[in-house]
C-alpha cells in the first residue's frame, strides 16, 4: 500500500509524451502491456488521439500517472486503452481522461465512441456506466491471458451525437 498523499493531475493532450514511462504505466494494469514501441507507433499514429494525466507538483515534476489513446475514424472513434498508474486509481483520474477524450471527440464532431472492458472490472464498467456508456454487446471468452477461465468483453458505446 502507498503511504504518501496522492496530488491532483493536470489532463492534457499528449505533446512529446516519452512511450517507455507510458509502457510502465501500461504495465501496472494489463498482463499482456504494450511495449514502448507500439506506444509509440500509436502516439505518431495521425488518427489516434493520446491524453495524458500528469502529477502536478510545486517542485516542477509532471510525470505522466496515466493516459487514454482512442483512434478515429469517420464519424466514429473506439478507446484503444486507457491505463492508471496504480496509486492514481480510485481517485479520479480515469474519469477525468475519459471526460477529456469526450470533449475532444465532441469537438472533432465525432457521432459514437466505442470500448471494450472485461466484465469482471467493476470499476471500469462502473465508471463507463456512470459517464453515460451503454452496453451493446458481449465477446465471450475475449480475455484469457493469465487467467484460469477466460473473461467476457462488454462492448460499450457512447453516443456524443
Amino acid at each position: 500500500m502507498y503511504w504518501w498523499p496522492v496530488t491532483p493531475v493536470a489532463i492534457e493532450a499528449a505533446a512529446d509524451p516519452d512511450p517507455g514511462q507510458l509502457a510502465d504505466i501500461h504495465a501496472e494494469g494489463f498482463p499482456h502491456a504494450w511495449t514502448a514501441a507500439d506506444i509509440a507507433k500509436l502516439l505518431n499514429d495521425e488518427t489516434v488521439y493520446a491524453a495524458i494525466a500528469r502529477r502536478d507538483s510545486t517542485f516542477g515534476s509532471r510525470n505522466p500517472v496515466g493516459f487514454v489513446l482512442a483512434r478515429l475514424a469517420a464519424d466514429e472513434a473506439e478507446i484503444l486503452s486507457i491505463a492508471v498508474s496504480t496509486p492514481y486509481r480510485r481517485v479520479g483520474v480515469g474519469r477525468k481522461l475519459m471526460e477529456d477524450v469526450l470533449r475532444h471527440l465532441f469537438r472533432e464532431r465525432i457521432g459514437r465512441l466505442f470500448l471494450e472492458v472485461d466484465a469482471e472490472n467493476q470499476a471500469a464498467v462502473a465508471l463507463y456506466r456512470k459517464l453515460g456508456f451503454k452496453s451493446v454487446g458481449e465477446r465471450a471468452g475475449y480475455y484469457r491471458e493469465g487467467r484460469e477461465k477466460p473473461a467476457t468483453a462488454l462492448v460499450m458505446r457512447y453516443d456524443l451525437r
